[in-house]
């Protein structure tokens, strides 16, 4: 029996983008508001162009390093693409992604608003800021406590004056993730931030049914993450 040879990027991002549009009508919402960001971490500039030629201009990295290696010389080629930084952000890196990326999803701890707010104040240009929510409150996880998150989102918008435009979450993986959406969908709007960023590939459908603007996609559109060389 021949194999069938694996699906290309260009089509798994078809195939994606078919399902977010037929999630988005099955929830009475309109495709449009549903941005697929596909999660290119740890695969190389070979794939986001191949992501690229087949039209997606929206990606997210997990750290600054690997980001600065891949996508300035993209981006010189691609000037519309919009990058966001999804994983955690040390305040020792914050020159470097305010430089890089259009959008930071990872704010998640005073420390960081404040080193956020320093570089503003020195003259630099912010991206867009999303607040990181631990919904789980996993001791192991990145993101403000749900009960914090009121305060937190104060003092980042209110007494720092920053660019807060929505939430993030990673829902615990072995818990069933709509409790979690509801949650982030709730505080967004109860604090009037339009982005909610969530749902990735075994549950974006979900996600989207809950109110996700953003949902950050890798393994079902570039495949398996290379395995680090030994």
């Amino acid at each position: 029996m021949t194999e069938l040879p694996a699906a290309s990027i260009a089509e798994r991002l078809a195939g994606i983008r078919s399902r977010v549009t037929a999630a988005a009508r099955a929830a009475g919402r309109s495709p449009e508001e549903i941005q697929l960001v596909a999660v290119a971490k740890t695969h190389g500039a070979e794939a986001c162009r191949e992501a690229l030629a087949a039209g997606q201009r929206l990606f997210g990295e997990n750290r600054v390093q690997e980001a600065q290696g891949k996508w300035p010389a993209l981006r010189a080629r691609y000037p519309d693409l919009e990058l966001h930084l999804i994983g955690p952000l040390q305040t020792n890196k914050v020159a470097d992604a305010i430089a890089l990326f259009d959008v930071i999803e990872s704010v998640d701890r005073e420390k960081l608003a404040r080193a956020l707010a320093a570089e503003r104040d020195k003259g630099k240009r912010l991206p867009r800021l999303y607040i990181q929510v631990n919904t789980g409150e996993e001791e192991q996880k990145a993101g403000i406590a749900p009960k914090s998150a009121p305060a937190f989102i104060a003092l980042c918008r209110d007494e720092l004056g920053l660019p807060v435009e929505g939430l993030m979450c990673i829902p615990p993986v072995d818990e069933e993730p709509a409790p979690h959406f509801a949650l982030l969908a709730q505080l967004a709007r109860q604090h009037g931030l339009k982005a909610i960023s969530m749902g990735m590939s075994g549950d974006f459908e979900i996600a989207i049914r809950f109110g996700a603007t953003h949902v950050r996609v890798g393994t079902a559109i570039f495949g398996e993450r290379p395995r680090p060389a030994p």
